[in-house]
């Protein structure tokens, strides 16, 4: 079973939450990690199980950067603002080398997080 986190900046939540609703079908078969905020917004618009962490500005991008460490992830999906990112909300940075450390996908926005999809589960 794949094990995808999915973190969104404020203003990228509908995108993201959207992108989840569309391909709900193909991640009902994975386990889904979320930032707290984010997670909320998905379980309400979906029938999707997932596990919330903190939310972003308490730490949940930094809990999600450590299931990398630990080899828990398969990829993430990081939909974020790159013009109007508020200072609360989670730094992409530290997540990004994470990935690139641990080899592990991360998608930016909706058209990466398309092919991600496509080809972690076959799509």
């Amino acid at each position: 079973m794949q094990r995808i986190a999915f973190i969104a900046h404020d203003e990228e939540k509908p995108a993201l939450i959207g992108f989840v609703q569309r391909h709900s079908d193909a991640l009902e078969d994975c386990s889904l990690v979320c930032t707290g905020t984010t997670g909320k917004r998905i379980q309400e618009a979906t029938e999707l199980d997932v596990e919330r962490k903190q939310s972003g500005p308490l730490g949940g991008d930094l809990q999600i950067g450590a299931e990398v460490a630990d080899d828990a992830l398969d990829a993430i999906c990081f939909f974020r603002d790159p013009l109007t990112a508020q200072p609360h909300e989670p730094d992409i940075s530290a997540l990004l080398r994470i990935c690139d450390v641990h080899d592990v996908p991360l998608a930016t926005n909706e058209a990466s997080a398309e092919h991600l999809l496509a080809g972690l589960l076959d799509l």
